[in-house]
């Protein structure tokens, strides 16, 4: 796998970048678009001086034309509060983004790897969910433009493979967390962080018995490199952690990391919030050999000393 022409799409986002400097690491020449609305370029500064980088700015929405080996698309705002800000430019992103980076992959015969979501099982019925479940999800929805816009990107890239042999390949990445998240994302690992850090009252939504299985962003990354390795396997697949804890659970583990003294206050539970979340890995297990290994007290430690370095910077306001 070494020295492959690789696209990461999002590249400048909390996750992309991860990858984009893990594939670096491995020997690849990688070309990162994104077009800024939730990356940030300081995600993606340490890389600027490595001669097998580089970054366009560039939506997927709009074609891009290049010839690459491999496809990661990863590009979408994926915290409620980024992707509720322009709906409709979310929809446009998962739906005409796969659509442009498929047709892509077909021109120039690259191997192609959909970044979906758990939100595609909605407010499941089925726990833990399973890949062979389609979900309840609510197609008009303040969450649908998200959620629907992932299902259309998982049908495009299955239906490029059995129409046009396009080697797809399809992750549905559940609650991921650490260094590199945005401050003000609405992610309620980074908001109890943060609201601990600067001893604000710790806003729980609903009565926090809703559940949530968090993964270390180490721990997916190596999970989406198994994926695109892997010959033979479409998916789509599950990669999370399947440890499960209720918001309030989390609550109280951050409050204790940080030795803060904020209080925990109850706001009103924000529509189609899914209730319970937490992955089947059979699957990734057979075909990838894959499992998350890092426990959340210990990636939380990681995220906890990220974040106050970015208060210590000024970067929270």
């Amino acid at each position: 796998m070494k020295g492959k022409r690789i696209l990461v799409t999002g590249g400048a986002g909390f996750i992309g970048s991860h990858l984009t400097g893990e594939l670096l690491k491995l020997g690849h020449q990688v070309t990162v678009i994104d077009n800024l609305s939730s990356g940030r370029l300081d995600n993606v500064e340490q890389f600027k001086d490595d001669p097998a980088f580089r970054f366009v700015k560039h939506d997927v929405s709009e074609p891009y034309c290049e010839d690459f080996e491999w496809i990661f698309n990863l590009a979408c705002p994926a915290s409620p509060d980024a992707y509720q800000t322009d709906p409709i430019q979310t929809t446009k992103t998962s739906m005409l983004g796969a659509f442009n980076l498929l047709g892509l992959a077909k021109r120039c015969g690259a191997r192609f790897l959909q970044a979906s979501t758990s939100e595609v099982y909605g407010d499941p019925k089925v726990h833990p969910q399973v890949e062979s479940y389609w979900g309840n999800v609510n197609p008009v929805g303040i969450r649908s433009c998200y959620d629907e816009g992932k299902r259309v990107a998982e049908t495009l890239c299955n239906d490029y493979r059995r129409q046009n042999h396009v080697d797809t390949k399809i992750i549905r990445i559940f609650n991921t967390y650490g260094p590199r998240m945005r401050v003000n994302d609405g992610r309620v690992v980074s908001n109890f962080i943060v609201q601990a850090l600067q001893g604000k009252d710790i806003t729980v939504y609903g009565e926090g018995t809703q559940t949530r299985s968090f993964c270390y962003v180490s721990d997916l990354v190596r999970g989406i490199l198994a994926m695109m390795e892997k010959d033979g396997f479409s998916g789509p697949v599950n990669l999370g952690n399947p440890g499960e804890f209720t918001i309030k659970e989390l609550a109280d583990i951050v409050i204790d990391m940080t030795g803060s003294k904020s209080k925990i206050i109850k706001l009103p539970l924000p529509s189609d919030d899914p209730m319970v979340r937490r992955p089947d890995i059979t699957l990734a297990k057979a075909k990838l050999g894959w499992e998350p290994t890092i426990p959340l007290r210990e990636g939380l430690k990681f995220t906890i000393d990220y974040f106050e370095k970015e208060l210590t910077k000024g970067q929270i306001k």
